[in-house]
């Protein structure tokens, strides 16, 4: 069944994970850091990965910054390699937890597979750190549906994250170029579904919500809030997951970005 199509001015993206591949990239650095691992104790790289991932995420939700994190954005597995750089309070406490995180991520990983190695720990810390700060990899498609849809839309970037971490990611994938503005939750104290942030791109994009839609990959955060803000919704679902009756239902469901041309009309 086609999708009907929608007019409008604006057009609103979201980053990771539509734009950018995120889980994919954390992957890739942490089984290359594992393979350090492999190397010295002959470990089990997708059970230090699974360790990680567990150990990573029960220190992220119980440590003292999970409130600010939740509100802005922040990820367990972006707090592993992200600088934090800023004078914002919030950003200070943050960096200056970092490093007794990282250590005990990866300390608690190496002892799931049975390893008590912590010299070896930090090093894989600070591995993951760089290799993750280095890889950016955009959908095979985002570059072109951008290119189209700058000739006839005004584009509009909002990303929940700290401005270092998503700043290291536009930059790396090359996308700034495409968009009108960008907004970075973590500049602003707020994050999507915060009504604030999508009324901040209407302004400056000088429109009405009803002349704007919202692509994103997250129901609860770009879906939830664009709705909420009057904004049309696209939900991007590449991974197939399934709606449940708690989830907002979006105007329109993709399972990529390729018929974003097809489905948008100018609104004059």
């Amino acid at each position: 069944m086609p999708h009907p199509q929608m007019k409008v001015r604006a057009v609103i993206f979201d980053l990771d994970e539509t734009l950018i591949e995120e889980e994919t990239s954390n992957d890739a650095s942490a089984l290359t850091a594992a393979d350090i691992a492999v190397a010295r104790h002959g470990v089990d790289r997708v059970a230090l990965l699974t360790a990680l991932r567990m150990r990573s995420r029960e220190l992220f939700l119980s440590g003292p910054m999970i409130d600010y994190c939740r509100d802005i954005g922040i990820s367990a597995r972006e707090a592993l390699w992200g600088s934090f750089t800023g004078d914002d309070s919030s950003l200070v406490q943050l960096r200056n937890w970092m490093p007794t995180y990282r250590m005990h991520s990866w300390t608690g990983a190496l002892e799931e597979v049975g390893i008590d190695d912590p010299a070896l720990a930090a090093e894989l810390a600070e591995f993951f750190a760089i290799d993750r700060s280095r890889r950016h990899v955009v959908f095979a498609e985002s570059e072109q549906v951008l290119h189209e849809l700058k000739k006839k839309f005004r584009l509009a970037l909002i990303t929940n994250g700290a401005p270092d971490i998503q700043g290291t990611k536009i930059d790396g994938s090359n996308l700034a170029s495409f968009f009108e503005t960008i907004i970075i939750s973590g500049d602003h104290g707020f994050g999507k579904p915060d009504l604030r942030i999508f009324q901040l791109a209407l302004e400056r994009l000088k429109v009405a919500p009803h002349e704007a839609v919202m692509i994103g990959d997250s129901l609860n955060r770009d879906i939830a809030g664009a709705r909420d803000a009057g904004i049309g919704t696209i939900w991007i679902n590449r991974y197939k997951r399934t709606l449940s009756v708690s989830h907002p239902v979006p105007d329109i469901e993709l399972t990529d970005l390729r018929d974003l041309p097809k489905l948008l009309i100018p609104a004059h």
